[in-house]
């Protein structure tokens, strides 16, 4: 088993980020509550406590003995973690009298401690914290300070245990990939030698394992996690691995075709399904967002189980579930709130009885295309934007008809092929069109019109959570605005979306 780094998550928004920064050094890492943490096993070589929304203070503050990892491997706390240690340990941990939030200075670094070999005095670092270490106990050294923070770093003496009261996964922490390094690498000994090409060659034994000589049903969706997870299978199993393309008839200009293609290309056993009709008749008359998701994902699920039930002996259900899902699904609060259903296609009825793979869901988005790399699959689906599953569906504002489909799939082709022939396309991480249920007066030649409004969105993100409108340039603006009035009968007024996420989301529905 792979060496790793284990995080115990307290329910900060950056936990997450520390896992990335880890995995950027080629170290594998896993992400547990705090509150259900696992056994140490061999393979855990070290620790890393996340930080919190809470206070230590706090009647119900979030608590864990760590009796069963401490001087058995190196623990490091980031903030609520550090200031936790210290305060089960008779430290004392008082609210801030200024609450440190922002960007600081390290006025004093133990530059002969590990942790902070090769980090610079005066070194920026990100503070984001309401509680304050004012005294640590007695076993206990300080190895780094801010001019208002006496204790931003600390090491308990005669054990491999840390404490640092910024955080070092932000890029505002100019030097905290350091940090990272020296704990994971130097402190806690990890060999660095978790690459794609790694977990390629051991996913594919682990599958070939698994499924023996058992035969493996996927809904593929044209996008990275599910071609991803596709070829890793195939590459298991052969033509053991059916795969099934739905058109769902909300799909861009052209895709079904050009993505079955590329696909048959890759040497996957796909059959490509035209429901087209189906889906059509389930959304008659649906102008409610979460009543047309709904819809579409009900009609997929019946098209899909359609066609698993016509191959014999199915026994697996193969999924592109990724890392972040995982997580969402086991944090420390719970699964979030739901903004939206149906986002991605995903889940089927408890009647389809089949087990479940899902070689990805170890890896975040970045890696999954990594290891796609490696797979050597075509750079078309690796660099593809994200597309959501209900498709032009949730890209249609009001009620959904073949006319409007036909519209808004014109006018898409005319603004994602804009963005790749000005050589665009790869700045920007997700861009569609949307049809408007609006209409505007206009004039073409001597006539007046009453027609349809599109908005254009592009907007450029790392994961999605966050989002920033792209700013293009105005001339390509106009000439793909000119081209879409000038080609698209029923268009006769083009609008670019300026809105970020938040407060605005990235998709209208």
């Amino acid at each position: 088993m792979a060496e790793q780094i284990l995080i115990l998550d307290f329910g900060s928004q950056y936990t997450q980020l520390i896992a990335r920064r880890v995995r950027e050094l080629n170290v594998y890492c896993e992400i547990h509550p705090y509150n259900n943490p696992p056994a140490l096993t061999d393979d855990i070589k070290g620790v890393i406590l996340s930080g919190s929304p809470c206070s230590v203070k706090q009647e119900d503050a979030p608590d864990l003995d760590l009796d069963a990892y401490r001087q058995k491997v190196p623990v490091i706390g980031v903030c609520y973690g550090a200031q936790m240690m210290a305060n089960k340990n008779g430290g004392e941990v008082l609210p801030s009298k200024v609450r440190e939030y922002g960007r600081a200075k390290l006025s004093s670094v133990d530059q002969h401690n590990e942790l902070m070999k090769e980090i610079s005095i005066d070194s920026q670092v990100w503070m984001s914290h309401g509680d304050t270490i004012t005294q640590l106990p007695e076993n206990f050294d300080i190895i780094a300070s801010t001019p208002s923070v006496n204790v931003a770093a600390y090491k308990i003496k005669d054990e491999q245990t840390y404490g640092i009261q910024f955080h070092p996964e932000v890029t505002h922490s100019l030097e905290g990939k350091i940090v990272l390094r020296n704990f994971v690498v130097h402190i806690c000994k990890c060999a660095q030698d978790w690459t794609p090409d790694i977990f390629v060659e051991a996913t594919i034994d682990s599958l070939k394992e698994q499924l023996g000589d058992d035969k493996v049903v996927l809904g593929l969706s044209g996008g990275v996690d599910s071609s991803v997870a596709a070829t890793l299978i195939h590459q298991a199993i052969g033509k053991n691995l059916h795969c099934i393309f739905v058109d769902n008839g909300l799909l861009r200009k052209n895709e079904f075709e050009d993505v079955l293609d590329s696909y048959k290309h890759m040497g996957l056993n796909v059959k490509g399904v035209d429901a087209k009709d189906r889906f059509y008749k389930a959304l008659e008359g649906l102008t409610d967002p979460e009543d047309k998701r709904k819809a579409i994902g009900k009609v997929f699920i019946e098209v899909f189980d359609d066609e698993a039930h016509k191959i014999k002996d199915v026994k697996w259900l193969g999924q592109g579930t990724i890392y972040p899902d995982v997580i969402e699904s086991v944090s420390v609060q719970g699964p979030s709130a739901t903004i939206k259903s149906h986002h991605n296609v995903g889940g089927l009825p408890d009647f389809m009885k089949l087990k479940v793979v899902e070689p990805l869901n170890t890896l975040f988005k970045d890696e999954v295309r990594l290891v796609g790399k490696t797979l050597q699959i075509d750079q078309a689906i690796l660099g593809r934007h994200p597309f959501p599953g209900p498709g032009l569906g949730i890209r249609i504002l009001g009620d959904i008809t073949p006319e409007k489909v036909s519209i808004l799939q014109e006018v898409d082709h005319i603004w994602i092929n804009g963005l790749k022939e000005n050589g665009l396309y790869d700045e920007v991480w997700q861009a569609g069109a949307i049809l408007l249920p609006i209409q505007s007066v206009g004039v073409m030649g001597d006539e007046r019109t009453y027609e349809q409004v599109v908005s254009l969105r592009a907007v450029t993100s790392v994961d999605g959570m966050t989002a920033d409108w792209c700013h293009l340039p105005y001339d390509f603006l106009a000439d793909v605005s000119n081209k879409i009035i000038n080609t698209v009968k029923g268009v006769n007024r083009v609008v670019y979306d300026i809105s970020s996420k938040p407060p605005a989301t990235i998709e209208w529905e």
